[in-house]
């Protein structure tokens, strides 16, 4: 199936933005309207951090566990997810590009490195549910990252050595 790729731009420095995407647990507040009932383990930021949730998505219970596996400060960030026992594989990769406004754009891509028998013949409809899921978790980053409350959760980002 085709990656899906959704962006956004936000006015803040890209070191702020990566500092805000590298903190696993901050990626509640934009993707709970589709991933559910996190837990976390692992560092809470940069490559080793983990996730386990599930996905708010019809049809049966559908868990996942998500490892950040490669980061590059303040440039990129990758992370694969596992679900269905081992059948569903995704990477995940958050690009930023600095704007010259000295903003940022924050570009997500995901992959489908292989699918259940079952998700690959509903592709058409996964992928359509995952972009329009994607593209709504860029819009509400977005509005995150612009409310006077996101330069507390930046200031509190666990810091780490690039």
């Amino acid at each position: 199936m085709k990656p899906i790729q959704v962006s956004t731009r936000v006015e803040r420095p890209r070191a702020e933005v990566f500092a805000f995407l590298d903190v696993l647990a901050n990626h509640v507040a934009f993707t709970d309207h589709m991933l559910v009932d996190w837990s976390f383990s692992g560092p809470p930021a940069g490559v080793g951090a983990k996730a386990h949730f599930r996905a708010n998505a019809p049809g049966p219970e559908s868990w996942a566990d998500l490892e950040v596996i490669a980061a590059e400060p303040p440039v990129t960030t990758v992370e694969e997810t596992v679900g269905a026992r081992g059948r569903r594989r995704t990477r995940g990769t958050y690009r930023l590009t600095e704007l010259p406004s000295g903003g940022t754009e924050i570009a997500f891509q995901l992959e489908f490195l292989g699918l259940p028998p079952t998700e690959r013949l509903a592709g058409p409809l996964l992928r359509a549910w995952l972009k329009r899921g994607n593209a709504r978790a860029m819009r509400r980053l977005t509005a995150l990252l612009a409310a006077p409350s996101a330069d507390a959760a930046v200031a509190s980002a666990p810091s780490r050595a690039a």
